[in-house]
């Protein structure tokens, strides 16, 4: 049985693919969760994020590019981006822990990213906490 970081790394797999180019993932979604074994809860969970990204893409990466100091949400790698989306749609529209959401963000970082990207994905996800917390 998967975990929901396995989920949320499922997520973030067809994010970057979508991002790439790949527009017709969606119809291998059941066959990305089956090979990944994401299955019952964790699949409806993880169906969540992913609609719930999809659904919301537009108040999310304005929400990111109001904490992109030297770049915007275009020029950031791919990877990075998708993770942030998710990040950020978890802290936007979850129930969830926000130190739990930055910190599955930060973990799949570490995992599929360069060693800057943690830092620099913490940094973006922690001022979206403390907007969501002043308003």
């Amino acid at each position: 049985m998967a975990t929901r970081h396995q989920a949320r790394e499922s997520i973030i797999t067809l994010l970057y693919a979508e991002d790439i180019g790949n527009s017709g993932i969606e119809k291998f979604i059941d066959e990305l969760f089956e090979e990944k074994k994401i299955r019952n809860q964790q699949k409806e969970f993880a169906l969540g994020l992913y609609r719930g990204v999809k659904e919301h893409v537009t108040p999310i990466d304005e929400a990111i590019n109001l904490h992109l100091k030297e770049w915007n949400l275009s020029e950031i790698g791919m990877l990075e981006r998708a993770i942030l989306r998710l990040g950020a749609y978890e802290i936007l529209y979850s129930t969830l822990d926000n130190a739990v959401v930055i910190n599955e963000a930060i973990e799949l970082a570490k995992k599929l990213c360069n060693e800057t990207s943690p830092k620099f994905i913490n940094g973006v996800l922690d001022a979206i906490c403390k907007d969501v917390e002043t308003h």
